[in-house]
């Protein structure tokens, strides 16, 4: 299946055409996680593009995207799989209705395991629906043994349910795991998948983005504001601005029918692209250096 992407160059024109702009290095990466059968490990600081390039690549491969977004306290049956209770209840009161005398308890009890009863979490949605592209976000905020389970299930791509036996995926998906390092993860996982550092894209780059994700935007006014971004992400804010706040910073000022940055218009938007009042109330002060650096 995977077999279909010729080369790193075909998968990049593959991105573009969904509208990310790959450099190089994530071409190649996602191009060697697809021919090896690797999860591809994508680290780097919020707003960098980890988790729009699963979304991209799902949709490049046309297959589903399945994501599993973790946190803290995630186990494995939030990630695998989990019984409906209240449909087994309702399944058993059936049962008990409709029998005269009493019930076959080991009759009853085999028929509600079944995969009627079974709801399927991301991870064993994505071994059943492969080919996919599976998601596993921000993986830095689950705990060391969620970490663990994980290493195990992505080992051969397999997991076993009791009740059901042994659910294999007849082709392992693309697995794209994310980390804004927030803390290290264990080097087990890492060692197991292919790893890729995603930074802030550069000048020309940013434009292009903003350009190509919202084409009414001006190619002044999308230097100006991959500009101004830059700056910010040199001041060590709380909260640097990524991408996403790029792209909503220049989505507000065309709303606002503000065709250029000037100070003005960057300090009545500024809740575009900073999150932090004291993010806010350090550029508010310093907007025109920031324009005018």
């Amino acid at each position: 299946m995977w077999d279909a992407v010729p080369s790193p160059a075909e998968l990049g024109r593959a991105l573009e055409a969904t509208g990310y702009l790959p450099d190089e290095g994530i071409a190649i990466a996602a191009f060697l996680a697809l021919r090896m059968a690797r999860p591809l490990f994508c680290e780097g600081e919020p707003g960098t593009g980890k988790t729009a390039l699963a979304a991209a690549l799902a949709q490049a491969l046309e297959v589903p995207l399945i994501r599993l977004q973790c946190h803290e306290g995630i186990d494995a049956g939030q990630a695998l799989y989990d019984w409906d209770f209240p449909r087994q209840l309702l399944h058993l009161r059936a049962l008990e209705a409709g029998t005269e005398g009493p019930l076959d308890a080991n009759a009853a009890e085999a028929s509600l395991y079944t995969r009627r009863f079974l709801l399927a979490r991301p991870l064993l949605r994505a071994l059943e629906d492969a080919p996919c592209v599976l998601l596993v976000d921000e993986i830095d905020r689950a705990d060391d043994e969620f970490e663990a389970f994980l290493l195990e299930a992505l080992a051969d791509y397999t997991v076993s349910i009791p009740e059901l036996g042994e659910v294999r995926a007849s082709t392992p998906p693309l697995v794209v795991l994310t980390s804004n390092r927030t803390r290290e993860v264990h080097d087990a996982l890492k060692r197991r998948c292919l790893y890729h550092w995603l930074d802030h894209p550069d000048l020309p780059r940013e434009v292009a983005i903003l350009r190509r994700r919202l084409p009414e935007v001006s190619q002044r006014l999308a230097e100006q504001v991959a500009h101004a971004v830059r700056g910010l992400r040199a001041m060590q804010l709380l909260k640097p601005p990524g991408v996403a706040e790029s792209l909503d910073w220049a989505a507000a000022l065309i709303a606002l029918g503000r065709d250029e940055l000037d100070a003005d218009s960057a300090a009545i938007t500024l809740g575009a692209v900073l999150k932090y009042r004291e993010d806010a109330d350090r550029v508010r002060n310093a907007v025109a250096d920031l324009l005018a650096s």
